[in-house]
């Protein structure tokens, strides 16, 4: 762990921007600005994700339900090119939220779920700087100050909940894992792993100016929680050459 401390040391150095990461390795840890608060960008839909499968474990979810394809929206996803004639289950919506970050999936578990609930979920997790304030891709409530926020500690915790502890039953949280685990967004934490020799569920978010990614990574016995949120990468270029 020493040894890596000085490499992400090294790298910080050159960083522009503002970063956040926070990395643990059995009882060994790093933290760089953990509980800082960052825009979530789609890291949000990690935490979503826990709350949908907890929905399902109380009845309050039916994941084999079909649903048809509503508001559509832009950015990340496949779904927004599908008809609204086309049914999908809810476990397919969580899927899609996850593996191809698909925002008309998110949005619509939104609406299940309720924002509240969700919310109460994140405290009851333990997330301190974690809220969902506003659907993806609603540019408008960004303007008015509305946006969706988390931390690198926040990510730990939910990576944690994902992989142990009690929050979720063991059949959920091995569902859980699965989805996370078929990640199509690797060029990140996976990026230089040899992914055959290491397993590694992730998550990455993106805006304008931001870049984000979590993951749990185990190899050889050993599991290693990681989260590394970056933020006004190219303001402050675009700052520093003014």
């Amino acid at each position: 762990m020493d040894k890596l401390k000085i490499k992400i040391e090294e790298e910080l150095r050159g960083l522009s921007g503002r970063i956040g990461l926070a990395i643990e390795i059995g009882t060994e840890s790093f933290y760089v600005n953990n509980e800082g608060q960052f825009q979530s960008a789609s890291l949000i839909k990690v935490p979503i994700l826990i709350e949908g499968f907890r929905q399902s474990e109380i009845g309050k979810l039916n994941v084999d339900q079909l649903v048809s394809i509503t508001n559509h929206v832009g950015g990340s996803g496949v779904l927004q090119l599908f008809s609204r004639e086309a049914k999908l289950t809810m476990k397919d919506l969580l899927t899609l939220m996850i593996t191809v970050s698909d925002n008309t999936a998110t949005n619509m578990l939104i609406d299940r779920l309720g924002m509240e609930a969700i919310n109460s979920s994140f405290e009851k997790m333990g997330l301190q700087h974690t809220a969902l304030n506003r659907k993806m891709m609603d540019f408008e409530a960004i303007k008015k100050g509305l946006d969706n926020i988390t931390s690198p500690m926040d990510m730990l915790t939910c990576l944690k909940v994902i992989h142990e502890g009690s929050y979720l039953t063991e059949e959920s949280r091995a569902a859980v894992l699965k989805i996370v685990s078929y990640q199509q967004f690797q060029d990140r934490i996976p990026g230089m792993m040899d992914l055959d020799k290491v397993f590694v569920a992730n998550k990455t978010g993106s805006l304008l100016h931001v870049e984000h990614d979590c993951a749990v990574i185990t190899h050889k016995g050993k599991t290693a929680y990681a989260a590394v949120l970056m933020t006004d990468l190219m303001m402050y270029l675009w700052e520093s050459r003014k």
